[in-house]
This record gives C-alpha cells, structure tokens and sequence, in this order.
C-alpha cells in the first residue's frame, strides 16, 4: 500500500549504515513513524526531503507493516531557522513538544499548523525570541485540552485583578486577596501587559498568535508561566530547550 502525505520532519535517528529513521507529523494521520531506507547515501533522492524540520512531500509505502519512504521532496527548509543556531536550537524544542503531544495514527491538523506557523516566525518575523518561545508554549497547551482560565479571577471573578497570579497546577488566574483560594502549589505573577498577552495566545485568532506586545519583565514573566505551564501538564523536561537555555545563560 502507497499513500501520498506531507509531512514535517519531527526527529531523525540515524539506523544501520545508510538508513534514518523518522518521526513525522502529517494533517490526516498525526505522528508517523517511517523509515528512510538509504537516504544517507551520497546521492541519495531522499536526503533533502528527509531532513530535521524540513516540510516534505512524501510517498510511505508499508514494508513489512511498517511505514518507509518512496519518494521525498521539500515543500520549505525554514532557511533562516537553520542557518541561526539559536533559532534551530529553540525549532527542536518545538519538534520536541509537538512530538510528545501528537498522538500515532490520530489528526493533529492544529498541532500541526501551529509548529508550522511557529518555525515560519522564528525564520520570518522580526520577533523576540521568547514571544515566539511563549505563544508556541501556551497554545499548544490549549490545543492538547489544557486552555487556561484567564478570563478573570478564578474564585471572586474579577475581569481586572489586582496584583494577579496564575497557579500552575489548576491553570488559573487568581487575585492577589483570593490567593489561598485556589489550593496548594505554585502562583506566579503576571503584569497586565503580560496577562493581555497571555490572553491573546489563548483566546485570540490562531492567524494572529504573535500579533502581541510584551517586552521587558512582562515578556519574562509570560515566558516563565507558559513555560512552567507546559512541564507542569506534560510533567517531564526537554533536553532540547535545555540546550537552547545555553543561549540565554548571561544574558
């Protein structure tokens, strides 16, 4: 059997001499797993199509009930992500995530075009790096079933809070008096400008996801609750956002 798909390399892993193995993510079929039978030889047809973080247009035919890859050709490289060691180092941890998310077999169209729409900003937009970092974060959390409450205080309600907070483990937002309310763990702080950006990740249009401000101690602090966030609900770390944190060591 032969199906045609696009795909976006998640991960490769190099297998016996010449081969790779995959890990892909398409719009119908979720995560996939395939092989690429020589395409580490000089020459091969496969080698550009196969590449990390390339967006490909694939051929999988079933050996052996298996998937592998027939044919393989670029749809985009994201240039601009792989000539920047940084930025590729911050597109692995996006693979990373969306790889842990995405479920075998199962439509991920969202997740999908969410780390797409990530990697074309990071290669792109003239954006900060941790706006990227923090909207890829909080809205794939939201795309996974964990959508924080950020409407308002999660005991009294209170559109505005005053001094507001957000509790890590219950994904909610709480005033500074209504604290003790809403259980045991960790809050951290979030500045209105930081909570309006938090705000438009989750509840505004998918097509404007990095169409926000927030600069200084707000871009940190909205990078350090999406962050936190995110482990929280997957409950594990990445080594891949441990690499690009060497980046941001002095700074």
């Amino acid at each position: 059997m032969h199906t045609t798909t696009k795909a976006l390399i998640l991960r490769g892993v190099d297998y016996k001499e010449t081969d790779r193995i995959l890990t892909l993510l398409t719009q119908e079929q979720g995560k996939l797993t395939a092989s690429a039978r020589g395409c580490r030889k000089r020459g091969s047809p496969l080698a550009a199509g196969c590449q990390l973080l390339c967006w490909s247009e694939l051929v999988l035919y079933d050996y052996q009930g298996r998937w592998s890859v027939k044919e393989a050709s670029i749809l985009r490289e994201f240039r601009g992500v792989s000539a920047d060691v940084e930025k590729l180092a911050l597109a692995c941890y996006f693979a990373e995530v969306a790889e842990v998310l995405a479920v075998e077999g199962e439509p991920c169209g969202e997740l999908l075009s969410l780390t797409l729409n990530s990697l074309h900003a990071l290669d792109k937009l003239n954006k900060p790096l941790a706006l990227i970092k923090a909207a890829f974060e909080l809205k794939a959390m939201c795309l996974a079933g964990y959508e924080p409450l950020l409407d308002g205080c999660a005991v009294c309600g209170v559109e505005q809070p005053e001094n507001p907070g957000f509790h890590i483990r219950e994904g909610v937002l709480h005033c500074a008096r209504c604290r003790d309310e809403v259980g045991e763990g960790i809050s951290m702080p979030l500045s209105g400008e930081a909570l309006e950006g938090a705000r438009h990740i989750v509840y505004g249009d998918p097509k404007r996801l990095f169409s926000f401000r927030a600069e200084g101690e707000s871009l940190e602090q909205l990078g350090n609750v999406a962050e936190a966030y995110l482990h929280a609900q997957v409950e594990r770390g990445f080594h891949t956002l441990d690499f690009y944190k060497q980046f941001q060591i002095g700074r």
